[in-house]
């Protein structure tokens, strides 16, 4: 069974090849979503197992959705990513409860699965 996957990001170009990379990575992608809101609802109503979350949002960071999905029931594995490197967010990076970061211009299916299955 394939895992299940979110992908939150507000740009429709980033969205689509994630989803090609990550279907050609052996992921099911179930739901997009362009902003927190909708990435809240989505992970309350399809229960995904990753998300791969943008950390620039229109309405929240992807630091606090990635906080208020640590805190529910059945938390799924949140995955950020970013245009920015890795040093542009520092420490917050390390205490984020994201299972990791991969940066936009490196991101993979297997980078994806990697993390995925660490501590998995």
């Amino acid at each position: 069974m394939r895992p299940t996957v979110l992908i939150v990001d507000d740009h429709r170009g980033f969205r689509r090849m994630a989803r090609r990379m990550l279907e050609e990575g052996g992921f099911d992608v179930v739901a997009e979503a362009v902003d927190a809101a909708g990435a809240l609802a989505a992970v309350r109503d399809l229960g995904p197992e990753l998300v791969l979350l943008d950390i620039q949002l229109p309405d929240l960071d992807g630091f606090a959705v990635a906080d208020t999905l640590a805190g529910g029931a059945a938390p799924p594995v949140v995955i950020l990513t970013s245009s920015r490197s890795a040093a542009d967010y520092g420490s917050r990076l390390g205490r984020s409860p994201a299972r990791g970061f991969v940066p936009k211009a490196d991101l993979s299916g297997s980078a994806v699965a990697e993390l995925f299955r660490i501590g998995g």
